[in-house]
């Protein structure tokens, strides 16, 4: 397939020279020219890293920190113009704090690192080698819920046992008496007493108490410190969990605590976890930026679209949504993602690679700040199937080059369901999914309105192609995909929604076919997007 694409560039490249001198179709070479820097706000394409599954750097098959600074070079090895690195702008690290779990996310330690993880050194050498690249790296942090044998839990049970209202932990934990318990809110009682604590997700992981100001000060002192450290922001979980069943307190708690933040680091990137519905995730986006699980999944807008369903459906709610969230908040940028651990990964869900492809190309073409599951990029598969195990989505890193990492404990995902290739297997093969990868996202970070502009849905009368007139800094892009298994022409006069614009040079064009631009048509390949100024 790329070498298909090297004919078009060549074609494309031709093409721009001769016409680069119009106000609107001129198309840098992008072979000879440098790519600009990407530029220091926060839309960036993001990476999410499950760390104890990443990459082993002591041998002891468990994911570390030295494990991922040693990765860097495959994850941005700071050479804008790298079509062997992936370029990625910024780093989620799943929880790294002290616990007892595989997954950390119930925090013993907020201020420790696991030791499986490395130390606060390996952290700091891993910011500072980010920053020195132009990346920037936020830290998974749950503030709803600790682990029960997190100190302040382990106090506030032996002062509920004991009565003793005197002892400043004894209200740090949401807890109702028997008398008080409210329906859908999951509890555990206290032997020996009428007192029920919160745990929405275990028994092991109770909920604190965010009416105690006490509470409040210590969870803002925990981001401050990391942020001190020289993160950049921070994923918060389970958002909608501070006050559960009450939106409208969680979100005022979320528009204090990120207003708090904001006063310590003025440009700091959040995202938070609001698995919900978009009625629900509207509200938080008054307070930050949240997840789009709406593009998500088997059956989000972006693989269903990927598989050949109306196309105009994932146009038209791009558009929307859009216009949704800068409704809520005008600094608001959509997240969108194909999957991540909490999910079956999205590329055992497509018959074949090319659908993996397409879903790439609409979700990584889009508005705001999209976020690649590890492994994403090279087709890992894992799924609970019948198995009740997240562990099955959380699979070790497939590097093929000696990486001692293990899959996580529990996990039973069959070996003869995984993909046959590594990274090593497709670092080296130009066709390989990585290498699209790499390409594509070097297509997105060449136009600076993919991410930033506003969007305007472009339909024809073919079901399968449509896409974007893109609106930023009073240029405009049109970008358009053909999901379609066929070639499909379209006549750009027709489409009223480009409102007379002329766009004369297709500039980039990438997937399973070629494209090319004969006046107002342009012809796209199989599920193949494009891109015209």
């Amino acid at each position: 397939m790329m070498k298909r694409k090297n004919k078009i560039t060549s074609l494309i490249m031709a093409f721009a020279m001769l016409f680069g001198a119009l106000a609107l179709g001129g198309c840098s070479d992008k072979k000879n020219e440098p790519m600009p820097d990407p530029v220091d706000d926060n839309y960036r394409s993001f990476y999410q890293i499950f760390v104890g599954s990443f990459s082993d750097s002591d041998g002891d098959g468990i994911g570390d920190i030295r494990g991922i600074i040693n990765r860097m070079d495959y994850l941005n090895d700071g050479n804008v113009n790298s079509d062997t690195s992936l370029g990625v702008q910024g780093l989620w690290l799943s929880p790294i704090f002290s616990s007892p779990s595989y997954h950390k996310y119930d925090a013993r330690d907020y201020y420790k690192l696991d030791f499986r993880f490395g130390k606060q050194e390996d952290l700091k050498e891993l910011i500072d080698l980010c920053h020195e690249r132009n990346v920037k790296i936020i830290l998974d942090l749950a503030i709803n819920h600790t682990s029960s044998q997190h100190d302040w839990f382990v106090q506030f049970k032996q002062a509920r046992m004991e009565g003793d209202a005197a002892n400043p932990y004894y209200d740090y934990y949401s807890c109702a008496t028997t008398a008080e318990k409210i329906n859908g809110v999951t509890y555990q009682k206290i032997s020996g007493v009428d007192c029920w604590y919160e745990c929405n997700f275990s028994g092991d992981m109770p909920e604190l108490n965010f009416d105690n100001p006490e509470v409040r000060a210590a969870m803002l002192d925990v981001a401050k410190y990391y942020l001190d450290l020289g993160v950049d922001g921070f994923r918060f979980d389970a958002i909608k969990y501070i006050y559960y069943g009450d939106t409208a307190r969680s979100v005022d708690f979320w528009k204090w605590y990120m207003g708090e933040l904001e006063k310590i680091k003025p440009d700091i990137y959040c995202v938070g976890e609001c698995w919900s519905g978009e009625t629900e995730i509207l509200e938080y986006y008054s307070a930050m930026n949240c997840f789009n699980f709406a593009m998500s999944q088997a059956e989000g807008f972006a693989a269903k679209a990927a598989r050949g369903s109306s196309l105009a459906t994932f146009t038209n709610y791009i558009e929307s949504f859009q216009k949704k969230i800068l409704a809520e908040n005008p600094d608001a940028m959509a997240m969108s993602f194909l999957s991540n651990h909490d999910m079956d990964r999205i590329a055992g869900t497509f018959v074949t690679e090319d659908y993996m492809r397409m879903a790439a190309n609409l979700y990584l073409l889009s508005p705001g700040s999209p976020v690649i599951y590890y492994g994403e990029e090279i087709g890992m598969r894992g799924s609970r199937g019948s198995e009740n195990t997240d562990a099955n989505r959380r699979l070790g890193m497939l590097w093929g080059d000696g990486d001692t990492i293990r899959n996580p404990v529990g996990s039973t995902y069959p070996s003869n369901k995984q993909i046959s290739t590594t990274v090593a297997d497709q670092m080296e093969d130009e066709n390989s999914l990585y290498r699209y990868y790499c390409k594509l996202l070097s297509i997105r970070h060449r136009y600076a309105g993919i991410a930033r502009g506003t969007y305007t849905a472009v339909t024809s009368s073919h079901k399968n192609v449509g896409g974007f007139l893109i609106e930023y800094e009073g240029e405009a892009l049109l970008l358009l995909h053909n999901t379609s298994t066929e070639e499909v022409s379209l006549d750009l006069s027709e489409c009223k929604e480009i409102n007379g614009q002329t766009f004369s040079a297709l500039c980039d064009a990438i997937g399973v076919g070629e494209a090319s631009l004969e006046g107002t048509v342009i012809t796209i390949g199989p599920r193949t997007s494009v891109i015209l100024k």
